[in-house]
């Protein structure tokens, strides 16, 4: 679970700074490496997406630890 963990924030990552290129410098970084509009763009942006609600799980999860924490 700790490799997937890791492999998600990395693609998450990612994703983050593509946005961030596209936001500053209008650049997409995975259209022009794959294409605009090609399936294997589509397929990056839909693993990004998805491991980005894969990361919801360790946040929703740090938040009820913390709330169990601040109760003792």
């Amino acid at each position: 679970m700790r490799a997937v963990n890791i492999i998600t924030l990395i693609l998450v990552i990612i994703g983050g700074l593509n946005w961030g290129l596209v936001g500053l410098f209008q650049f997409d970084l995975v259209a022009a490496i794959f294409g605009v509009g090609s399936m294997l763009s589509k397929i990056v942006y839909i693993v990004v997406g998805l491991s980005a609600i894969w990361q919801l799980i360790p946040l929703f999860r740090s938040f009820s630890e913390g709330e169990n924490l601040a109760q003792r």
